[in-house]
């Protein structure tokens, strides 16, 4: 019976240090995956600032951008209005010029037409006789009939039908 139970002891410290080996591995895997991921949160809080670094960074020049880009909006629509304004301002001046120039061509106009009335029919016939057809139309138009009627007679028959189918259209 002493040889049972030393037999017993010995079996059982024999099992008592595998188990005790067994989980003095484990506690070693354990202790080395610990480490091993003490090792990997390391490395994901460090990339975590930098994410955040580039973040800031990023939001940062994106503000610049848009002061920028405002900046520049504003500087274009000042000069829009600046040119608008010019534009307006030489619309009104054209439309002033075009009513001189209106007012020029009918004061020019009136001062051929009395010239031409107070031609002798003859003397007025030989010039139209000689300028252009439509120049010769034009002033015709601003006479009266009676003195077209009499500058005809002293025309070419030829011409002073051309004339006159040009003053009926």
């Amino acid at each position: 019976m002493k040889y049972i139970l030393i037999l017993f002891f010995l079996y059982s410290s024999l099992f008592a240090l595998q188990t005790s080996d067994k989980v003095f591995e484990c506690t070693k895997i354990f202790e080395q995956r610990k480490g091993e991921l003490l090792v990997e949160l390391e490395r994901i809080d460090e990339q975590k600032q930098a994410l955040n670094s580039l973040k800031i960074a990023t939001e940062n020049l994106l503000k610049k951008k848009k002061a920028k880009l405002e900046e520049q909006e504003e500087s274009i629509n000042v000069k829009l209005d600046e040119i608008t304004k010019k534009e307006k301002t030489i619309k009104a001046m054209r439309d002033e010029n075009k009513k001189l120039l209106e007012q020029l061509k009918n004061t020019k106009m009136s001062k051929i037409s009395q010239t031409f009335s107070k031609m002798k029919a003859t003397a007025a016939a030989g010039v139209l006789s000689d300028m252009p057809t439509a120049n010769a139309v034009v002033i015709l138009q601003s006479l009266k009939p009676k003195i077209v009627g009499k500058i005809f007679t002293q025309m070419d028959p030829t011409k002073a039908a051309k004339l006159t189918e040009l003053l009926a259209k």
